[in-house]
C-alpha cells in the first residue's frame, strides 16, 4: 500500500549498485500534490534472512520499510519511518578499492596470517565483499590452477576478477560443473535478441515449479500418511476385539454348565465354582462368578456375553476386511505420490482421491453410465496420458496412478492384450497392445521388467510379475480404484 501511494505515476531514472555489495538502488521521479518534481529511492538489500526493501525520500530519510529494526532491539541501525537511511556495515574490503595486482597480493598475504589459512578460496571470500567461495572455485577451475596460496595463483585470480567486474570478460555468466543453477553466456557470441533475463526467468520459473511440486506432494503425502496411521490404529483395536472374540464359546460353556447344575449349586455370593465339564470327559473346570448376583443370573450374564461377542465377531471381521482394503488402497496412493514427478501427476492423484471420497458417499451414482461406456483407442482428457514404450515392435502402456490403471485395464485395453503387474505389491498396470500378434517370452520378460521398475519392488533384488490376458482381469463391484482380480495367470521372476 505504501509503494502504491508513493510510486504510482513515477518513472525510474536510474538503477545502480554499490560496487559488489548486494544492494540495489532504484531512483524514481514523479510529481507531488503541488505539481513539483519529487524524487524517491527504493533500496533493495539482498542479504539472506536479513533482506529488506526500504523506501526513502530525496534526503535519504526512510518513508517506510518491509521490515523494521531499531537499536533497542539489538540492531546496529534504525530502520523505521523518519530515520536517516544508513548503509549496512561492511566488515570486508571493497574490491574496487584495490589499486593494482601488487596491492591485492599484499592484502591476501596479510589476511592469510590473520585467518590462519592457506586456502585461496577461503581467504579471498573472507576478505572481499561480493565474492563467494563458489565463485573462486569456479575461477580456479576455469584457470586450471590449484587452491595453493602462491603469488602466481593470487595474481591470476586477481586478473580474472578484474576483467569480470570491469566488463572486460566475454563470459558474463559462469556454469559450475555438475550444477544446473548457473549458465554460460559468451557475450562475444550473443545476438541482439539474447537477454540474460530470459535465462534467469527460466531458472527461477523451474525453481518455483520444483518448490510448488515438492510442497504440494509433501502436503498430500502427509494427509495420506495421517489417514493411514489412523486406519492402522483402528486395525489394532479391531484385532484386539477379534482376539477377545476367541473366547466366545467359553462363555457359552460357562452358561450351560451353570444352568445344567443349578439344582446342585447351594452356594451363593462366591467368587468361583468348580463343576464337571461334560464336553471334556467330566474333567473339573473352575468358573469365575460375580458374587454380587446369584448363579442363575451369572449364567444369563455369560449367555448374554456369548451372544454379544458372537454378533461382534461377524461385525469386526467385516470391518477388518474394509479397513485392510482401505489401507491397501492408501498404500497404493503413497506409492503414486512418491513416484510422481510433476504437479500434473499430483493433480491427477488428488482428483482421484476426491472422486473416491465422492463415490464413497454415492456408491451407485453414474454406475450404469460407466459400465456402458464404449471402448475407445484414445485416452479421455481427464485421465491423462500414461507412460508409453515401444518393446520389440509392440506398444506398451504403463499407468501412472490408479485412475489410469483402471482406465487402461477395464476400458482402454482389448480382451487379447496382455496385462502385467507385480505380485502382491503396489504398482502400475502394464498393458501390451498385441493387435492380433502374439509377443514371445523375451518380449514379455522385458515388459515384466517395466512392471517391476514401476512398482514398490523397484529397488528389490528380484520380484515376481504376474501376466495374463486382459479378458481374465476383472474389477470387483465397489472395489477401490486400481484394484482388480485376475485368473489364468503365469509368472516370471525379474532380477
Amino acid at each position: 500500500m505504501t509503494l502504491r501511494k508513493y510510486l504510482i505515476g513515477t518513472h525510474i531514472t536510474n538503477i545502480y549498485t554499490n560496487n559488489l555489495e548486494r544492494i540495489i538502488f532504484i531512483e524514481l521521479e514523479g510529481y507531488n500534490k503541488s505539481k513539483d518534481i519529487s524524487a524517491k529511492k527504493l533500496v533493495v538489500e539482498l542479504m539472506g534472512r536479513h533482506s529488506n526493501i526500504i523506501l526513502v525520500d530525496s534526503e535519504n530519510v526512510i518513508i517506510d520499510a518491509l521490515r523494521h529494526f531499531s537499536l533497542n532491539s539489538g540492531s546496529y541501525r534504525n530502520i523505521f519511518a523518519g530515520e536517516k537511511y544508513v548503509l549496512p556495515k561492511a566488515d570486508k574490503l571493497d574490491f574496487f578499492d584495490v589499486n593494482n595486482a601488487e596491492d591485492f597480493y599484499r592484502i591476501i598475504e596479510n589476511n592469510s596470517i590473520k585467518l590462519n589459512s592457506s586456502s585461496l578460496v577461503n581467504i579471498i571470500a573472507n576478505t572481499f565483499t561480493g565474492i563467494s567461495k563458489a565463485s573462486i572455485k569456479a575461477i580456479e577451475a576455469e584457470l586450471q590452477i590449484s587452491d595453493e596460496l602462491t603469488k602466481e595463483n593470487i595474481l591470476s585470480v586477481f586478473n580474472y576478477i578484474s576483467k569480470l567486474v570491469h566488463n572486460c570478460s566475454n563470459n558474463i555468466c559462469k556454469k559450475f560443473e555438475n550444477k544446473n543453477d548457473y549458465f554460460l553466456i559468451n557475450s562475444s557470441e550473443k545476438s541482439d535478441d539474447l537477454q540474460i533475463n530470459w535465462f534467469l526467468d527460466d531458472y527461477y520459473t523451474s525453481k518455483e515449479i520444483d518448490t510448488t511440486f515438492t510442497n504440494y506432494r509433501n502436503s498430500l503425502l502427509k494427509l495420506i500418511l495421517n489417514k493411514l496411521h489412523k486406519l492402522n490404529s483402528k486395525l489394532d483395536l479391531i484385532n484386539e476385539k477379534i482376539a477377545e472374540c476367541k473366547d466366545t464359546d467359553k462363555y457359552r460353556l460357562y452358561g450351560e454348565l451353570i444352568t445344567s447344575n443349578l439344582y446342585r449349586i447351594d452356594e451363593h455370593n462366591v467368587e468361583s465354582i468348580t463343576l464337571e465339564n461334560y464336553y471334556d470327559n467330566n474333567s473339573p473346570i473352575t468358573i469365575p462368578l460375580d458374587k454380587s448376583i446369584s448363579p442363575s443370573t451369572n449364567a444369563k450374564k455369560f449367555f448374554k456375553k456369548y451372544q454379544k461377542l458372537k454378533n461382534a465377531k461377524s461385525i469386526v471381521d467385516e470391518q477388518k476386511l474394509h479397513i485392510l482394503a482401505d489401507i491397501d488402497y492408501l498404500e497404493s496412493i503413497v506409492y503414486e505420490i512418491e513416484s510422481a514427478d510433476s504437479v500434473a501427476d499430483i493433480d491427477d492423484i488428488y482428483a482421484e482421491i476426491q472422486e473416491e471420497n465422492l463415490s464413497l458417499k454415492n456408491k451407485n451414482s453414474n454406475k450404469k453410465t460407466v459400465l456402458k461406456k464404449k471402448k475407445e483407442n484414445k485416452f479421455e482428457p481427464h485421465i491423462g496420458e500414461p507412460l508409453k514404450f515401444e518393446v520389440d515392435g509392440f506398444t506398451v502402456l504403463v499407468g501412472k496412478n490408479n485412475k489410469q490403471n483402471d482406465y487402461l485395464t477395464t476400458k482402454f485395453a482389448n480382451d487379447n492384450d496382455i496385462w502385467l503387474h507385480v505380485k502382491d505389491l503396489q504398482g502400475s498396470h502394464v498393458i501390451i497392445r498385441t493387435e492380433n500378434k502374439e509377443p514371445n517370452q523375451d518380449t514379455i520378460n522385458k515388459c515384466a521388467m517395466l512392471a517391476k521398475a514401476h512398482s514398490k519392488a523397484e529397488q528389490s533384488s528380484n520380484a515376481t510379475v504376474d501376466y495374463t490376458l486382459v479378458k481374465y482381469v476383472k474389477k470387483p463391484s465397489g472395489s477401490k480404484p486400481g484394484m482388480v482380480i485376475y485368473t489364468h495367470e503365469k509368472s516370471v521372476t525379474v532380477k
